[in-house]
């Protein structure tokens, strides 16, 4: 079982209806992708990764992903994912819940 974080949470919204992507990564962890549209019409996108235990290890928010469609923001949320867990991204000091 997954323990989502504060950013997480700041993101979600039971309203909005979302795609998602999940795969298991190279170290047992667990990557989840998800993208949106907003009620604006902005794609948002989140970017989770998971220690095998569940506990978070770094996630994501982005409100807005500026021309992009949810399937092409899903793809470069997927690669940002790989790329954190690669470079052996220690846990989040700090959440990223991105504006812009």
């Amino acid at each position: 079982m997954r323990h989502r974080g504060a950013v997480f949470w700041a993101w979600a919204d039971p309203c909005l209806q979302h795609h998602s992507h999940e795969e298991v990564l190279a170290d047992g962890a667990r990557l989840d992708v998800q993208a949106r549209l907003a009620r604006t019409g902005d794609t948002q996108l989140f970017i989770g990764i998971y220690e095998p235990s569940g506990l978070a290890r770094v996630e994501e928010a982005y409100a807005r992903r500026p021309g992009e469609t949810t399937t092409r923001a899903m793809a470069w949320g997927a690669g940002r994912g790989r790329a954190l867990a690669d470079i052996g991204a220690v846990r989040a000091t700090e959440p990223a819940l991105i504006q812009s």
